[in-house]
């Protein structure tokens, strides 16, 4: 199990982090009564969260369960380019996590195009037509092992399963079909910058009653269409360093080595991928000592691997729907 290092940050501050990723939208007063403080202490740790640390909660349309092509892109890059290029893709909305790596000369970019022509607008379009990416390379995603709804945080072990039960939304009619509608749009629009975002601001921005904004973003919510995650600086919590790497395995092995990499405390993300590589994950670490020893150890040890390629990040770009400042 993980433990925090942080010289300003506490154990509450972990839990309510980890709150949050059961239930982004859960009330302060919720939030209290489960971790057993006021809700005045829950606002003001959230408000030191969001200054100190980054914490952003935002709504996300999970490409996974909605049938949506997704990628992980590696971009090679002109020297003293590649900052101007990822900040580019950060602005785009049909990309995710962005990272500087090689030391500043690869750009590592998750893709969550919601149709056909936004995947070949960047990848046949845009990018071969920017002269200082000299190498392209695309792993499609195939089946996720851990990562999307389910949080990083949630390694530190820091919530009971009484609190994790107590925090889960009020259970709602069993989920439909894993769809976002046109109508859906004005909705999302706004979880998508404020996850947490009240009642009154949904309905102003749908037109909608407000008895009708909470029976669809329930019904959003339970089909699994759309996710409230938060985003955060892992760095606020001892642990500064990250890294993708690119797996490959055995293919008898490679759903054995996925759920082996699902259950490791370091792996914030994994994925089986088709590529040069068939997994790709990243890694949180607190220092380049601690990511050796994830790789001589823990991952070293796992049958069926037959290849790491380690891609340390320099800086993190962006992270969900926001550009990090």
């Amino acid at each position: 199990m993980l433990t925090m290092e942080s010289a300003t940050l506490d154990a509450l501050d972990l839990q309510l982090l980890a709150a949050l990723e059961v239930n982004g939208r859960a009330s302060f007063s919720r939030l209290g009564t489960v971790l057993g403080v006021s809700d005045q202490t829950i606002a003001r740790r959230f408000r030191r969260l969001s200054a100190e640390a980054g914490l952003r909660v935002v709504a996300l349309r999970d490409g996974y369960r909605l049938g949506q092509d997704q990628w992980m892109l590696r971009f090679r890059c002109a020297p003293d380019s590649a900052p101007a290029i990822s900040d580019a893709l950060a602005k785009r909305p049909d990309t995710g996590w962005i990272g500087l790596a090689s030391g500043g000369t690869e750009i590592v970019c998750m893709t969550r195009p919601r149709s056909p022509g936004d995947h070949d607008e960047l990848l046949l379009g845009k990018l071969p037509r920017t002269p200082s990416v000299v190498d392209i390379r695309a792993h499609q995603l195939l089946h996720r092992f851990y990562g999307g709804p389910t949080g990083w945080s949630k390694k530190f072990g820091v919530l009971t399963d009484d609190q994790i039960a107590a925090l889960r939304p009020h259970p709602e009619p069993g989920p439909g079909p894993a769809r976002i509608d046109p109508d859906d749009e004005p909705l999302l629009a706004v979880l998508e910058h404020d996850g947490r975002a009240g009642y009154p601001e949904l309905q102003r921005a749908t037109g909608r009653s407000e008895s009708a904004v909470k029976r669809r973003l329930a019904a959003l919510l339970a089909s699994g269409a759309v996710y409230i995650d938060i985003e955060y600086h892992s760095e606020a919590f001892g642990f500064p360093r990250a890294a993708a790497l690119w797996i490959t395995t055995a293919p008898g092995a490679l759903h054995s080595v996925g759920q082996a990499l699902a259950a490791h405390d370091e792996v914030a993300f994994a994925s089986a991928t088709a590529g040069p590589s068939n997994l790709v994950t990243t890694v949180v670490v607190r220092d380049t000592a601690a990511l050796y020893a994830y790789l001589s150890g823990p991952l070293g040890s796992l049958a069926g691997v037959q290849h790491v390629e380690a891609t340390p990040f320099l800086r993190r770009v962006k992270q969900l729907t926001y550009a990090r400042p």
